[in-house]
């Protein structure tokens, strides 16, 4: 059973720093992609941070380009999300996901994840 758990949200003042944590267990191939999203009030979910296993290429949405930075280790199956200079806009539930494909991980990022966790509340009070 594949599993992601979520840690690191809550409550941060505008331009404040948060670093998200994903820890995931029970995937058994080599290859994949892990992301993050986010979905706030009345909104979809959005991909705005995805890293591939492989390469350890990323993508990043243009909401965050330059704010907020995806990492892994591989050897602790943890994917990292550093949000910087936080905005009131990026207040969301935050979820990390997995996907079962060696691609581009823009193209997860786009369109969704196999796995989901439960997701960790971010708010950011201006």
């Amino acid at each position: 059973e594949v599993q992601l758990v979520e840690s690191g949200g809550g409550l941060v003042q505008v331009g404040g720093s948060l670093r998200l944590s994903c820890v995931h267990s029970g995937f058994p191939l080599p290859d994949y992609t892990l992301g993050w999203f986010r979905q706030a009030p009345g909104k979809k979910r959005e991909g705005i941070s995805c890293i591939s296993s492989s390469d350890s290429s990323t993508y990043y949405s243009d909401l965050v380009k330059g704010r907020f930075t995806i990492s892994s280790d591989n050897a602790k199956n943890t994917v990292y999300l550093q949000m910087n200079d936080l905005k009131p806009e990026d207040t969301a539930v935050y979820y990390c996901g997995l996907d079962n494909a060696k691609v581009d991980p823009k193209i997860p990022c786009n369109y969704g994840m196999d796995f989901w966790g439960e997701g960790t509340q971010v708010t950011v009070s201006s």
